[in-house]
């Protein structure tokens, strides 16, 4: 049974001023802008220019995002409407065609991308992934051999009757359909069989060098097993077959103000989210109509969320050809980020104590956080550390050093998110770990998720208590952080540390900060600051004076912030956007936002960072965030903004971060006010220009 979220009062701020009706609606499509993103990921995968092996991890990434959306973000309008029809009937959603028909177009475009681009590209560099009919006789012969050795003795074919019902399918699993003819060993005549592969096994064979030829030559798994599903059903037509993979809702959903204990009650969650309410059936391009049919009926939805592919149904698996094939030709040459700061011991203190440091990721190592807290727990003059953990991984440094610290006698306080989405049992077990150690571990704020990235350690020095802070707009996250831009700031500020002790205190007494110096924090102000900032430049702008926003992030969603900007915009104020993903604000609209520019950066990295400047009569106010401008982020979420105050390091926000950006004319999009993007191209005389090949040139080694 499928509970449907319980999500806090949204709070939307009435806006002083009546905005005009612009032609069209007022906010884009969520879930179409959402689909767009994954178009412009796409490009990346037809784009000649990148690596041939990065195109077609591009490939995957937009499978990986398209799982993410129907687990997610599909699931959700499915659940609400499951709950408004009935669980009983089958999900078919109102108004959902358009999306549907996005959807189903981007599938087919990215299939035919890996099957006229990118596979006769790799075979033109010898790298072959071979199809049943491209085998060879040696080849065959090589393949039935492997599949009588290794695959068969794993295989379950399972034909239904009343004793053998439908199994349950995991979600994303590889699985496959097969009709029968004829009578079975018991003479009766059963006509479907279901087996699932064995997750144990590779889904990319690599044939021996001396059957491939020139270069080197792979098989799926699938196609194996398609080769050889007849072997499984002796004295038995096959009729028909077709793989087939089932996404389910994914989201764990806990009643927090009911258990008592949220760790265990998610626990007992993480063993059901892979059986969760069918939300897209993905299947053979040539499978049998009835049997599509049959396996849509058996999930309980409608032929809209079904999808024939060409070619493997689960493209993320085509990331083991990637790591098999690894040439250094076919990927993006090394890039290796600087060291900026290289203190790793008390004197790292000392550094911090005499400036504030910037770190701009992944172009400057994360390394100087992770000594920070390594350091913090060996440090005899250090007392306490307090941190924040959204996703670290299933390894971290980071997190032994908070493990370390605890061993070490100092006062260790982590603020865990349990329920940080497909990384909930990476934090489980690292709650665990820090508890066994006597760390103090707390959940954060029922019905609220800690997203906030903060780290407080207090040193006693002279007799004083002295604060010491990082604040981050990205995860604690090594792996991550060689690959997302963020910016991260290290601090001895007194006022901004107190700001970070305030936050932590209310995280875990539950109760409302004091007036803070410096941050702003969801849910409490984040948003009405957000706004405040808008509107005052607004008020610049009609009073005649020069004004200006730049903000960047990687979604805006929330209908405050954006009637704040549509204000703004009718006022007079500059507005350029910078945002990665999804974005529904209709830029350019006459009338409604006509000095607004949204623009989107898709390139080597993932782009992370959130960066707010206002120019506030010159002042030019920056400030980075944890949040997004999504109304999730702003009043759902423990979030924080933070000014950075020195004014060299300020100059280095929007130099690095805003700046190179605006001036991309290779890597960026701009969106018009129907909801499309078009890519930028140098204009004549026009220099080439990549941000992030720029920032690589400008702070790498």
């Amino acid at each position: 049974m499928t509970a449907v979220k319980k999500n806090l009062p949204v709070r939307r701020p009435k806006i002083a001023a009546a905005l005009p009706a612009p032609t069209g609606p007022r906010l884009l499509n969520r879930e179409l802008s959402l689909l767009e993103f994954n178009r412009r990921v796409l490009a990346q995968a037809e784009d000649e220019r990148i690596p041939l092996l990065e195109r077609l991890k591009y490939l995957c990434i937009v499978s990986s995002n398209l799982d993410e959306f129907f687990e997610v973000r599909v699931a959700s309008l499915m659940a609400r409407d499951r709950h408004d029809r009935g669980s009983n009937q089958p999900a078919s959603l109102q108004g959902f065609e358009k999306v549907s028909k996005t959807a189903h177009e981007l599938v087919r475009q990215q299939y035919a991308t890996l099957n006229q681009q990118i596979l006769p590209a790799l075979a033109a560099s010898g790298i072959h992934l071979l199809r049943h009919h491209e085998r060879n006789d040696a080849q065959r012969a090589w393949v039935k051999e492997f599949f009588e050795r290794e695959v068969r003795p794993l295989l379950t074919p399972i034909v239904l009757d009343p004793a053998h019902p439908f199994p349950q399918v995991v979600n994303k699993s590889l699985n496959f359909i097969v009709e029968l003819a004829g009578k079975d060993a018991f003479g009766r005549g059963t006509t479907i069989a279901v087996m699932k592969a064995p997750r144990v096994l590779p889904r990319i064979i690599r044939l021996p060098d001396g059957l491939a030829g020139k270069g080197a030559a792979y098989c799926l798994l699938s196609s194996i097993i398609h080769a050889h599903i007849a072997d499984l059903f002796p004295g038995r037509d096959v009729l028909g077959y077709s793989q087939f993979r089932v996404t389910r809702d994914s989201d764990l959903w806990v009643d927090e103000e009911e258990v008592k204990n949220l760790r265990q009650a998610l626990k007992g969650e993480l063993q059901t989210r892979h059986f969760g309410f069918a939300v897209r059936l993905e299947v053979a391009q040539n499978c049998p109509p009835h049997l599509a049919q049959f396996l849509l009926d058996q999930f309980g939805i409608t032929p809209e969320f079904l999808y024939g592919v060409d070619g493997p149904v689960n493209m993320v698996r085509l990331n083991e050809l990637i790591d098999y094939a690894s040439k250094p030709e076919f990927r993006f040459a090394p890039f290796a980020p600087k060291l900026s700061v290289t203190a790793t011991n008390s004197d790292l203190f000392s550094l911090i104590s005499r400036q504030d440091i910037l770190l701009h990721h992944p172009y400057e190592s994360f390394d100087p956080v992770i000594d920070f807290v390594r350091t913090a727990s060996r440090d005899p003059a250090v007392v306490a550390i307090k941190q924040t953990i959204y996703r670290t991984g299933m390894n971290s440094a980071l997190m032994e050093a908070l493990i370390a610290a605890a061993q070490n006698g100092k006062e260790v306080t982590v603020v865990v998110e349990l329920m940080a989405r497909f990384d909930e049992e990476a934090n489980i077990n690292w709650a665990d770990k820090l508890e066994r150690v006597g760390a103090q571990v707390v959940y954060g704020v029922v019905g609220l998720k800690t997203h906030a990235k903060m780290a407080l350690v207090i040193r006693r020095e002279s007799g004083k208590l002295k604060l010491y802070a990082h604040l981050g707009t990205g995860n604690y996250h090594p792996t991550t952080t060689r690959f997302y831009t963020d910016f991260g700031l290290l601090t001895a500020n007194q006022a901004m540390g107190r700001d970070v002790n305030e936050v932590f205190i209310n995280l875990t007494s539950l109760t409302r900060p004091k007036k803070l110096n410096h941050l702003w924090v969801a849910p409490f102000d984040l948003q009405k600051e957000v706004v405040r900032a808008i509107r005052n430049e607004t008020r610049v702008a009609s009073e005649g004076r020069s004004a200006h926003i730049i903000a960047k992030m990687n979604s805006l969603q929330d209908e405050s912030v954006i009637d704040a900007l549509y204000e703004a915009s009718q006022a007079g104020v500059k507005i350029e956007l910078i945002v990665r993903g999804a974005c529904v604000l209709r830029p350019g609209v006459p009338g409604l936002s006509e000095n607004i520019r949204v623009r989107s950066v898709i390139g080597r990295f993932l782009e992370h960072s959130r960066v707010f400047l206002f120019r506030n009569d010159g002042a030019h106010d920056v400030y980075l965030a944890s949040a997004d401008w999504m109304n999730r982020n702003l009043f759902r979420r423990v979030e924080v903004a933070f000014p950075v105050l020195d004014k060299a390091l300020k100059k280095r926000v929007i130099d690095e971060g805003l700046k190179p950006y605006l001036k991309d004319n290779l890597n960026a999009w701009e969106l018009d006010g129907e909801g499309r993007y078009h890519r930028k191209k140098p204009a004549a005389r026009q220099q080439p220009f990549a941000a992030q090949t720029h920032l690589m040139k400008e702070l790498g080694n």
